[in-house]
């Protein structure tokens, strides 16, 4: 899950409240030009990696294009992008134009995403109202609010729940060092051993189940 969204947006904050990371947060612009990425606390199995970028900027210099860019790889790569907009920026869509903007440029575009509008701590609750009647998929939230962050984290594990297949699995006792990879890359549902091995229940993502049962021939 990539966090995208224009400079100053609140990404890093809400970045921290997901992992419980240590992540720089500022109020400058650029405050983070490498990516970050750490996994979502609690940890899930299998894990779900979150993922801050670098913020867009309307009008970045050109000779600049090009190293944010590289920066900007996570979002290619990302199942999922969270846009975060700042709700209380007056110019927030303008700012959120831009970030399908860059999204287009870089060929992130068809990237499946979540509209998240964050700092609504700072808006009252017509505005908050407003809001969701315009975007009534968005999700309005504060980075600094536990209750928030918590709901948040519930839908990004139901929306790759909603993705995953359930399978069985049988595992030859000579083949037993595979089991560590199951855990690490799937939710083991059921456990049962016989004469043959052990059978596991699993549910996991389609391509995380193909490489398992590739694994096991």
């Amino acid at each position: 899950v990539a966090l995208v969204g224009y400079t100053n947006a609140g990404k890093s904050s809400l970045m921290r409240a997901l992992t419980g990371s240590e992540v720089l947060v500022a109020d400058r612009l650029f405050a983070t030009l490498d990516t970050t990425v750490r996994a979502l606390q609690p940890e899930t199995r299998p894990r779900i990696l979150i993922s801050d970028t670098v913020g867009f900027i309307k009008k970045l210099p050109h000779d600049l294009v090009a190293s944010f860019k590289s920066t900007l790889d996570e979002a290619l790569e990302a199942s999922l992008l969270l846009l975060v907009v700042d709700a209380s920026d007056p110019t927030w869509r303008a700012q959120l134009e831009v970030t399908r903007g860059v999204l287009e440029e870089i060929g992130a575009g068809s990237v499946p995403h979540q509209l998240l509008f964050n700092k609504a701590d700072r808006l009252d609750a017509a505005t908050r109202a407003a809001l969701l009647q315009s975007h009534p998929d968005a999700v309005v939230l504060s980075a600094h609010a536990p209750e928030d962050v918590t709901a948040l984290r519930q839908r990004l594990i139901d929306y790759f729940e909603a993705s995953m297949t359930e399978a069985s699995l049988v595992i030859p006792y000579a083949k037993q060092a595979i089991v560590a990879q199951v855990y690490e890359n799937a939710r083991v549902v059921s456990e049962s051993f016989d004469e043959t091995g052990r059978t596991m229940v699993v549910r996991a993502l389609p391509g995380a189940m193909a490489r398992l049962t590739r694994l096991l021939g």
